[in-house]
């Protein structure tokens, strides 16, 4: 079904530059006539090659021109941001509905979009087939207001002031996926200079769909559970964010041997604090042996920082 979302961007959308690119990011990963995919923000700015401002800026803009769609109540691995495309949705359910009405009914024949036509309720979605592709819905009523964040993951690093909307997307000069300025972030945290083009810190990686389907595959998602993962992975960048910025490649090799020595949880293991500085506060009912032998099990547990 992506297919059907790509010729809509391609053919009808009115997006420029930057959110145009966004678009067919995300169209390309539509695979149902839902129209509903994630996307993380660190994906956006690798696919468009475009600074974290600019994609955004774009996102807004293309809800606000109602091209997108940004879903709350619903998220993807890592709590990336689930968007649909309604008016590809609105298309692909009209010619559903008249074909069910007139099964000879070629595709061609189905009338035109028409501003009329909307795209189906957000509670007719089948949640069954957004788990399969990894989406899961979070309880949110649809009657919220409509959201705001389109900053992705919460492992991003701290959200940089957003283009106000009345700013056009596109530059004035320059290729649309250029920074806004020259110090403006691009992949991954690195910076447009060309003398740290490809170098990024620990802090500002962000896990790419290669490693997560590696740790999914590989039996620690599994192992560790949606909230270790990310409890690992906040301990992996504490451990790692003073050390010297490296590719993202080398970067995504050490945070899988990482992942891949973490302790699995257990009932019978005291709650420990995750990193150091941590509050080491003995849970109620602790005696103060046990207090001693959680203190002991966590200083076992912490690295050295000579892996």
């Amino acid at each position: 079904m992506s297919g059907q979302a790509r010729k809509w961007a391609w053919e009808s959308s009115t997006s420029r530059g930057t959110a145009r690119l966004v678009l067919l990011s995300i169209a390309d990963r539509i695979p149902d006539a839902q129209c509903v995919a994630y996307a993380s923000l660190a994906e956006l700015m690798e696919r468009t090659n475009a600074s974290r401002n600019a994609v955004r800026s774009a996102l807004a803009w293309l809800c606000d021109a109602h091209e997108l769609e940004a879903l709350k109540g619903y998220e993807g691995p890592m709590g990336a941001a689930v968007y649909r495309m309604p008016r590809p949705a609105a298309w692909l359910a009209k010619v559903a509905a008249a074909k069910k009405a007139d099964p000879g009914l070629r595709t061609e024949d189905v009338e035109p979009l028409t501003d009329a036509d909307r795209a189906p309720a957000l509670r007719d979605l089948d949640d069954e087939l957004l788990r399969k592709r990894r989406i899961r819905h979070t309880g949110a009523s649809e009657s919220d207001p409509p959201v705001q964040d389109l900053t992705g993951s919460e492992s991003d690093p701290p959200r940089q002031n957003l283009t106000p909307s009345r700013v056009r997307n596109r530059p004035s000069t320059g290729a649309d996926s250029d920074p806004q300025n020259c110090s403006e972030p691009k992949v991954n945290g690195s910076y447009s200079s060309s003398s740290a083009a490809g170098l990024t810190s620990a802090t500002d990686w962000q896990v790419d769909d290669a490693s997560l389907s590696w740790a999914q595959q590989q039996g620690h998602l599994d192992r560790l559970g949606e909230q270790g993962l990310k409890a690992a992975d906040a301990k992996w960048r504490h451990y790692r964010s003073t050390g010297s910025p490296r590719t993202a490649a080398a970067w995504a090799a050490d945070w899988k041997s990482w992942i891949a020595r973490e302790h699995t949880p257990t009932p019978q293991r005291p709650n420990l604090y995750a990193l150091p500085g941590g509050s080491p506060a003995p849970q109620a009912g602790m005696t103060r042996s046990e207090a001693h032998m959680a203190a002991l099990l966590a200083a076992v547990d912490e690295p050295t920082g000579t892996e």
